[in-house]
């Protein structure tokens, strides 16, 4: 087997696979495969699995990923390799010539990154590509792995693949219906600590949404309160984060009711957990806005200057409800126009 990793992938590979799972021990499943009968129809018990085919060539991804967790325990490790965007790229001769380049990468990027995530287009890619070749990033990767119990511990690139190391931690979710679109429905605390759903264009890789402990846990949070180096942002969700373009959909939230003009940001359970106690209280009592408090002060974006402008915005309005929200409107108004004031 060792041979065979070596003359395939090279010796890099061998080395950093090796270092995690014994691929020469008879508990040690090592495929290279693509189709989900090779992983559930093969006997025996197994401690760790390798799969040597790029997960690019997988139809069925998570299914793929559901089979293999059927048939390890708790603990145990898979390892599975794929050629990301950017290697691709670099790959390719064609893609460094200019203009030519540049027009390849557009059509191959819409036609193996975006058609198979689009209703209808979905079909089509599939009946020609079968399923192979797909373009993938390692977020959406490491993000489906997620979704399917496992968690992940490792990952490195070796001669243009990226190797990811996960350990099954648990069941998969067997999410049916996966965020795909350019407009997707986070999870949110809404007043009163009610689960709300809310709408943004799409910024990150899909599946990113289960990758937000394994990102904090990595590298922290940054002074902005989000997640420091974001690997999950796609180049244009900078942009339009920035300019607060992605969050054009929550108009739908006001009409919903969810949420109103002004108001604190909605945070997930995970930030809500991080915040001091005073400050979760006082965040239930009203809703959420789109407008945060600290582009009507002016304030900067760490998180300390964030949670005090949260905090003096929440007692002025428990003071006076009626006023505050349209005092904080005009200022942001003001800000964002005359001082430029731009989101994190």
């Amino acid at each position: 087997m060792k041979e065979l990793i070596i003359e395939t992938f090279g010796i890099k590979a061998w080395k950093y696979v090796s270092y995690f799972v014994d691929a020469n021990s008879p508990e040690t499943l090592v495929v290279s495969t693509t189709n989900v009968f090779n992983i559930v129809n093969n006997p025996g018990n197994h401690n760790a699995v390798i799969n040597l085919s790029r997960v690019n060539n997988i139809r069925y991804i998570n299914k793929f990923f559901e089979s293999v967790n059927t048939k390890l325990e708790n603990g145990n490790i898979f390892i599975c390799c794929l050629e990301t965007i950017q290697a691709r790229k670099k790959r390719r001769q064609v893609n460094h010539i200019p203009f030519i380049g540049t027009i390849r990468l557009f059509f191959e990027f819409i036609f193996l990154r975006v058609a198979p995530k689009i209703w209808g287009l979905k079909k089509v890619y599939f009946l020609i590509t079968r399923g192979r070749n797909r373009l993938l990033s390692k977020a959406e990767l490491m993000g489906r792995l997620v979704s399917c119990g496992f968690e992940i511990i490792s990952s490195k690139s070796c001669d243009g693949l990226t190797y990811v190391v996960a350990v099954k931690v648990k069941e998969p979710y067997y999410n049916a219906e996966p965020s795909y679109g350019p407009i997707f429905k986070m999870k949110r605390i809404g007043k009163n600590g009610k689960l709300i759903g809310i709408y943004k264009f799409r910024t990150m890789h899909p599946y990113a949404e289960y990758l937000q402990d394994y990102v904090l846990k990595l590298n922290g949070y940054a002074l902005s309160g989000k997640p420091k180096n974001d690997f999950r942002l796609t180049p244009w969700g900078r942009f339009m984060r920035r300019y607060w373009l992605d969050e054009l959909p929550q108009i739908l939230n006001i009409i919903k009711g969810d949420l109103k003009i002004v108001g604190v940001r909605p945070i997930s359970e995970r930030y809500f957990q991080d915040i001091p106690k005073e400050l979760q209280e006082l965040r239930i009592k009203f809703k959420p806005g789109c407008i945060p408090p600290y582009v009507s002060l002016n304030r900067n974006t760490d998180v300390e200057s964030v949670l005090k402008a949260e905090k003096e915005y929440l007692i002025e309005k428990t003071l006076h409800p009626y006023i505050t929200d349209i005092k904080y409107f005009f200022m942001a108004i003001f800000n964002i126009v005359f001082r430029r004031k731009r989101s994190a």
